[in-house]
């Protein structure tokens, strides 16, 4: 056991390289090793430590003072704490918060979450930015530094691991939408978070939660209009199981939207690889650019690992021309992918954000655009049937085309490289912009030009209304109703021709009440009692369904978002009183702090 100081259990803290830190042991007592990563949030570390992402890793907060509004239930990202260990400069002494339900603390031991105080967290900040991520253990049950580093050495890499069947959800469940009901989302596990379901519940999307272990059919089961790929922990490069049911996703041209782990496995599914940043993006305050629209936000990000694809111009991918759509501000990081032919796009980061920043919640109405405006999927391809002769006993020969020796079935369109492409159909006006495509279309012989047997270039000017951006969301501007409206606006004030407009048939429920009879009321659609009930989401979820959303700010003009933010002069309380001048001033608060004896300990 090691020995206390000032009543506390000495704990220390070793590195992988052998740098050593003496602290105080907080939390559980025992011993953990993991990968060490800092965490530059300043709030949310309830949301920090109870996100999956953070399986095997111990978190090292730079914000000095942690713990000062305690612990609650409603705060919970998920059904328990992931962090393997926890480092802290200056633990809270008592919450301060009326939502508060106990101490963090209490938390961490109740968990069994072996955790280190009173380091300097600066120091150990600067050593990993220069050295890199790396694993450490924390131990508050033994002194002996070269027992420690010992095991340390000894525990697996981050690199490698596959880690989403110890995060994932053991059965399927349901987030109903909010209100009526407009879509129906598959959202594959991987280590969701609890705010990302209720942000799609927000916006009218029931969201099927699915375990990371899921097949193609079990997405069918559930007739999603589009499909959704969780943050999650460890490497993209050694989960394989996610990248081909997204390629099964892709292959049917089923809207899709991922983010941060789901960032990683789209860049698998789309051909690209994957590679481990030195020390990662972690925290509330990373700042991103959209280069759809140039601007900037600033992001939550929690990853170690990212992925490669060049910045500028496009990408070729087995289903069409891929293209970036985000970069990080500080390192150039790829931040986000989209498809130009196909519904399905990624970013890097958490834009459900529950602690903060929410400039990125725009990405979920991206999302519901998207679903609105997709095509229907293409229907999974029936097997074909062979006799013995070889010949399909039912269907008939297809007619093909004969091309340098290759044929192809009528009806399809062969890429460059050999991929089949969708053939828009008859009523598609091929000089209109794809609304997925925001990258200038090709326009030239050497990039598939009316020269080289390709498209017609696009005009300029229909380039231009391809989509009408406000405040960050995509709406098809060429609609052809919609069009009609704005260029053709009615006057309101001439009501002259409504009376000549034929009266409507009466409805059957209207009626007055004395005219009514039970027995013509139609009853309404009832479930079957052979039907079984949608599974209900985890417990640690209800908080969060049973809670009021928020209207987001984003959602008002900037314009009115100041004064309605403000308490008008009836609402605002009156100032205090100043004291009368012979009031005697309140007495200083002073903290016992232990003073530093020695040069080395200060």
């Amino acid at each position: 056991m090691s020995p206390t100081i000032d009543g506390g259990t000495q704990a220390i803290l070793v590195l992988e390289d052998g740098r050593t830190f003496h602290g105080e042991a907080f939390g559980a007592i025992g011993e953990t090793i993991g990968e060490i990563v800092f965490a530059t949030g300043m709030t949310g570390y309830q949301e920090t430590i109870t996100d999956p992402s953070y399986q095997r890793q111990i978190v090292v907060q730079t914000a000095p003072h942690i713990g000062n509004t305690g612990w609650n239930d409603t705060d919970m990202e998920s059904r328990q704490i992931w962090v393997a260990g926890y480092v802290v400069r200056d633990p809270a002494r008592v919450p301060s918060s009326w939502r508060s339900q106990g101490t963090l603390e209490d938390a961490l031991r109740e968990a069994g979450v072996v955790s280190i105080s009173g380091i300097d967290t600066r120091a150990l900040t600067r050593h990993l930015r220069e050295r890199g991520s790396m694993r450490a253990g924390i131990s508050s049950i033994t002194s002996n530094r070269d027992v420690l580093l010992e095991r340390v050495v000894e525990a697996p890499t981050m690199a490698g691991a596959d880690l989403t069947s110890e995060v994932t959800t053991p059965e399927a469940y349901v987030v109903p939408a909010d209100g009526e009901k407009r879509f129906t989302v598959a959202a594959i596990d991987l280590g969701i978070k609890g705010m990302t379901p209720r942000r799609l519940a927000e916006r009218g999307v029931e969201v099927h939660v699915l375990p990371a272990t899921s097949t193609i059919d079990d997405i069918l089961a559930v007739e999603p209009d589009g499909v959704f790929m969780s943050n999650g922990p460890g490497d993209p490069a050694a989960t394989d199981h996610p990248v081909e049911l997204l390629q099964e996703v892709l292959d049917r041209r089923i809207p899709y939207f991922g983010i941060c782990f789901g960032n990683q496995i789209f860049g698998r599914a789309l051909g690209l690889g994957t590679y481990k940043l030195k020390y990662g993006h972690r925290g509330i305050n990373q700042p991103v650019m959209d280069l759809t629209t140039r601007k900037v936000e600033i992001t939550s990000q929690n990853h170690g690992f990212a992925v490669d694809a060049p910045l500028e111009g496009t990408f070729d991918t087995p289903y069409g021309p891929g293209h970036v759509t985000h970069v990080g501000l500080n390192d150039d990081v790829v931040e986000g992918i989209a498809l130009l032919d196909r519904p399905a796009f990624s970013v890097q980061y958490h834009p459900e954000a529950a602690s903060g920043p929410h400039d990125a919640a725009y990405l979920f109405d991206r999302f519901v655009d998207l679903l609105a405006t997709a095509p229907e999927p293409e229907p999974e391809p029936e097997p074909e049937i062979v006799t013995e002769a070889g010949h399909d006993a039912e269907a008939p020969a297809a007619e093909s085309t004969e091309a340098e020796g290759a044929s192809i079935d009528a009806g399809a369109v062969a890429s460059d490289d050999g991929w089949p492409e969708r053939v828009p159909a008859a009523q598609d006006d091929p000089t209109l912009p794809d609304p997925y495509q925001v990258s200038p279309a090709p326009d030239g012989p050497d990039e598939g030009g009316p020269d080289a047997g390709g498209p017609a270039p696009v005009e300029p000017e229909a380039r231009a209304a391809e989509l009408y951006r406000d405040d960050h969301r995509f709406v098809p501007a060429h609609d052809d109703e919609l069009a009609a409206v704005w260029d053709e606006p009615q006057d309101l004030d001439d009501l002259s021709d409504l009376d000549d407009l034929p009266e409507a048939e009466t409805s059957r429920f209207d009626v007055s009440a004395d005219e009514a009879d039970a027995d013509d009321v139609p009853e309404l659609d009832q479930p079957t009692s052979d039907e079984e009930p949608m599974p209900a989401p985890p417990g640690w979820l209800g908080d969060y369904l049973t809670e009021e959303p928020e209207a987001p700010p984003f959602d008002r003009p900037p314009s009115e978002r100041q004064d309605t933010d403000r308490a008008s002069d009836e609402e605002r309380p009156a100032p205090p009183t100043a004291p009368p001048p012979s009031a005697a001033p309140p007495p200083r608060v002073s903290f016992d702090r232990p003073t530093p004896t020695t040069d080395e300990e200060a």
